[in-house]
């Protein structure tokens, strides 16, 4: 039986999909792409550059002209993968609170959106893929053959968030985390454009009490129904 050639999973931020998924391609062989990580380059760039955010036509055009990579290794500091915007390593960086503050704002705007998006496409075709996003299986891959929706309430996110700043050996503000964590929501939902919204057919997992095992476990039960449900088709 075939496993499923693309694998959506989208989610609100620190709901885990990120560890989850880049957990799940490597158990399938896969490749493992967070899309959310191209938005957070774009973002530090702008505030790097000292461009305003707000400044929809400046900002889009950075999105249009920069060169974000995202490598699958590098340095054994705890990352998932490697994320360079013109050859500059910045995976750390892009989880400041200044950027968490920006993306929201940043990546709503629609030519930021259609220049990551058709990157996203191209990327996705060779199938094999586990893309992980917010608007994954709604926009990016709407045809994906599996797709999962993460959510975690936001004091257990801002929780994860704030126990991952420290373990870099940084100060962090929990409360001043929890804050950012809810108005970055309140702004993905109420996004003119690909608001953070599950897909109708999206399965979606909440993550409060959940190992990182137990979600695995899930998504590996997910895949097999899918398998399931594959060779069924094909006899009909």
């Amino acid at each position: 039986m075939s496993k499923p050639s693309t694998i959506a999973i989208d989610g609100s931020a620190a709901s885990g999909k990120s560890t989850v998924g880049a957990r799940l391609a490597q158990r399938l062989g896969y490749l493992y792409f967070d899309t959310g990580v191209m938005y957070r380059a774009v973002t530090w760039a702008v505030l790097s550059r000292k461009i305003n955010p707000e400044n929809v036509e400046v900002v889009s055009e950075l999105a249009e002209k920069l060169l974000i990579e995202v490598k699958p290794n590098g340095p054994q500091d705890g990352r998932l993968y490697t994320v360079l915007t013109d050859g500059q390593d910045i995976t750390w960086q892009i989880r400041s609170p200044e950027v968490e503050a920006y993306v929201s704002l940043v990546s709503s705007y629609p030519r930021v959106r259609a220049a990551l998006i058709a990157q996203q496409r191209r990327i996705a075709a060779s199938g094999s893929i586990v893309m992980v996003g917010r608007d994954i299986g709604t926009v990016v891959l709407p045809e994906a053959d599996l797709k999962v929706f993460m959510h975690a309430s936001a004091e257990e996110r801002a929780r994860r968030r704030y126990h991952e700043i420290l373990t870099q050996g940084k100060q962090a503000d929990f409360e001043e985390i929890l804050k950012a964590m809810r108005e970055r929501d309140k702004q993905d939902r109420e996004k003119p454009i690909s608001p953070m919204v599950p897909a109708s057919d999206a399965v979606i997992i909440e993550t409060d009490n959940l190992s990182l095992e137990s979600v695995l476990t899930r998504l590996e039960q997910l895949i097999v129904a899918e398998q399931t449900m594959g060779q069924v088709e094909n006899k009909r």
